[in-house]
């Protein structure tokens, strides 16, 4: 009795957290929906891949509804909510994989946020309440074969490294079922497995990892035998991202604490920082983008005055002029009218001052891969701007988008920043490849900083001619200034370039590049400038620099008044 038990213990310390509800209307027909986590830990923001499988054994079509709420830090963090419906025919079954938008996270302190999930429908209802990774630590994916031997020594060196507890090192997968969306791994730091588990994971699932990579993930593989990356199909160049192999013993036993350095920010560990670190800490006091948009004033003295002149009309001059001795009973039409009058005053100042949609500026790091039939560009995407009166909350990314709120220098403008205001209703809807937004992404009379990281199709690229150091541009706008590095290391520089147009390249000075690409990345948060600053003397790669270059829409409303992009990728030889 004893013994199971235990193993009924080990078996839902595993399983659990996976499967948020399976709930059966007719048990003669199996009928039931089941609703799967495919990882066992939400991460810190991101989204949350879950498999809804809804079997229909009956003879009449039935319909569900997935309710997703997911805050950070209770009451007093953000949240996000979105919702899906499925219809199942009778007599069928339909599978569908689900991205679920989970709150932004930019804390940094150790708390972990909560997501709500509620079925309602023809088919029943049932609720589930589930925790994230903790947001002050990296956040790990770690594969179910390393898991089961090692998951408890690694989250017991995790709670003995912090001050904060217990704690969970990783959430757990499957191989075999890893969704093919890269959104599924935005909200992670590391992936962790065997070089058996990346030979079982699906072809989609590879090729999501392998974008999520580039985009600055990084993929530990632990070799139970001789493969190399060539043998696993792994590009040994991942753009922003990067990727280990490990040695390991035919038990699968891990260090604990050499782990653990694996997956830190820290020497031969993961040279990016773990992304909520970075979102936490990179904008809200020294982010050069919004000291470069420049403040503004608040004009007290012009609504003073309203105010006084108010004050004087609707007090004295309203009680002997409009309605003196005698005639007090108009008061009660001219205070409304008096005080309606300069209600409208006051709005019509504020529109004058401030007035309708906003402006900003953007800067985006962008690697361009021509090469291995990817044609896509990889973006990361940091803005900011200040809004006046916006008639609408709602807008569309198109493509969907990992988009998140920073927390920017406190002033009367900000409304998520540094003093501890890290509260808002950050709602999204994934749509057929797009993503709805609305909520407190932008709102009126206030200043907003984003990070938003994508992938677009391009056929854009920097070509190899015949012509020794000449050049072609296939992108669909002008480029300012384009560098080059050859396979002997050495720098040559092209200006003006123009799309369809060949351009000669000439050979100049290291430090001169050096300062040149300095200038231009000083002008970016601090996580972007440390990528480019490790991956921008990669032999046979270009650095163009350009602000022509389109970026990532968000709210319509918002005039950009300056978008500034570095570009860089390997030059592509047919």
């Amino acid at each position: 009795m004893i013994r199971y038990l235990i193993v009924l213990f080990l078996v839902s310390r595993v399983f659990a957290q996976e499967t948020l509800f399976r709930e059966v209307l007719d048990p003669k027909t199996d009928t039931h929906v089941e609703v799967v986590a495919l990882f066992s830990k939400a991460s810190p923001g991101g989204f949350l891949p879950v498999r809804v499988k809804v079997a229909n054994n009956l003879e009449i079509s039935k319909s569900i509804r997935l309710s997703f709420e997911s805050t950070t830090n209770y009451s007093n963090g953000t949240r996000c909510s979105s919702e899906f419906s499925f219809t199942a025919p009778a007599g069928k079954t339909i599978t569908r994989d689900i991205y679920v938008p989970l709150a932004p996270s930019t804390e940094s302190y150790g708390s972990q946020g909560d997501l709500r999930t509620m079925l309602s429908g023809s088919m029943g209802s049932a609720q589930n309440n589930t925790n994230t990774l903790s947001n002050s630590d990296p956040a790990v994916l770690l594969s179910d074969a390393l898991f089961t031997p090692n998951g408890s020594a690694l989250d017991a060196a995790m709670s003995k490294s912090g001050s904060r507890g217990s704690q969970e090192f990783s959430s757990k997968f499957t191989p075999g079922m890893l969704p093919d969306s890269w959104l599924a791994y935005s909200g992670y730091d590391s992936i962790i497995m065997t070089d058996r588990d990346w030979t079982g994971t699906p072809s989609g699932a590879k090729n999501a990892i392998l974008s999520w990579l580039r985009l600055g993930g990084q993929m530990i593989i632990f070799n139970t035998s001789t493969a190399d990356f060539k043998s696993l199909g792994i590009p040994e160049d991942l753009s922003f991202g990067s990727a280990k192999i490990k040695p390991i013993g035919s038990d699968l036993n891990l260090d604990p604490a050499s782990t653990l350095a694996l997956v830190s920010n820290v020497a031969e560990g993961n040279p990016n920082k773990p992304r909520t670190e970075s979102l936490g800490e990179d904008f809200h006091s020294s982010w050069p983008l919004q000291a470069h948009f420049g403040s503004q004033t608040f004009r007290y003295g012009l609504f003073i005055t309203v105010l006084i002149l108010f004050a004087i009309i609707v007090g004295p001059v309203n009680l002997f002029v409009f309605a003196k001795s005698g005639q007090r009973h108009k008061l009660f039409i001219t205070t409304p009218i008096i005080s309606l009058v300069a209600s409208l005053i006051l709005i019509v100042l504020i529109i004058v001052q401030d007035g309708f949609g906003g402006s900003g500026m953007r800067r985006i790091l962008m690697e361009v891969r021509p090469d291995g039939d990817e044609n896509a560009a990889y973006l990361h995407q940091e803005q900011f701007c200040r809004t006046g009166v916006l008639t609408k909350s709602r807008f569309e990314l198109d493509p969907a988008s990992l988009f998140t709120p920073v927390p920017i220098a406190q002033s009367r403008w900000s409304r998520y920043s540094n003093s501890g205001n890290r509260q808002g209703n950050f709602s999204a809807q994934p749509n057929e490849g797009k993503l709805n937004a609305f909520g407190d992404w932008f709102q009126s009379r206030s200043e907003h900083g984003h990070y938003l990281t994508t992938i677009v199709s391009t056929r854009g690229r920097i070509e190899k001619t015949a012509a020794s150091n000449t050049l072609l541009s296939t992108f669909d706008f002008p480029i300012k200034s384009l560098f080059y590095l050859n396979e002997n290391e050495q720098w040559f520089r092209a200006n003006d370039i123009y799309t369809g147009k060949r351009f000669q390249l000439t050979e100049v000075n290291d430090s001169l590049v050096e300062k040149e690409l300095k200038t231009t990345m000083d002008t970016y948060s601090t996580r972007n400038q440390k990528i480019l600053e490790r991956i921008h003397r990669r032999p046979g790669y270009y650095i163009a620099l350009t602000d022509a270059a389109p970026g990532i829409a968000t709210h319509p409303g918002i005039r950009w008044k300056e978008t500034q992009t570095v570009i860089t990728g390997p030059v592509f030889t047919q």
